[in-house]
């Protein structure tokens, strides 16, 4: 939901910025509740699917932000880089209104990063 959020709202607002999600421990595929949730508010995920964080993505990462989601940190490319931490719930087994409200947590703190960047 983060890179679909924030590459939305970075190109809504002319940004050069690309956000790349990944994990230490990705799901076989996207959770349905987070498609649903986000295609709720006009956002597609078409076209994401799990990835593995690998060094490549960190090298060429500008900023690092975990979910807080369960990271293996002993897995985790960037245990050593300075990483922020945004400690939010996994949609994973979530009902779908806990789903929105990480959906929506997710889009306030992508909204102040795109400010930054701006």
């Amino acid at each position: 939901m983060a890179e679909a959020w924030l590459n939305h709202l970075a190109q809504a607002r002319g940004l050069p910025v690309r956000a790349i999600s990944a994990g230490t421990g990705p799901a076989d595929r996207i959770n349905s509740m987070a498609l649903d949730a986000m295609q709720e508010i006009g956002i597609s995920m078409e076209g994401h699917f799990p990835k593995t964080m690998t060094h490549e993505m960190v090298d060429s990462a500008d900023r690092i932000i975990s979910m807080g989601c369960g990271v293996d940190v002993n897995a985790c490319p960037a245990g050593f880089l300075p990483t922020e931490d945004w400690s939010l719930d996994d949609p994973a087994g979530q009902m779908m209104d806990a789903v929105r409200e990480i959906r929506d947590s997710i889009r306030r703190r992508v909204e102040e990063l795109v400010e930054e960047m701006a």
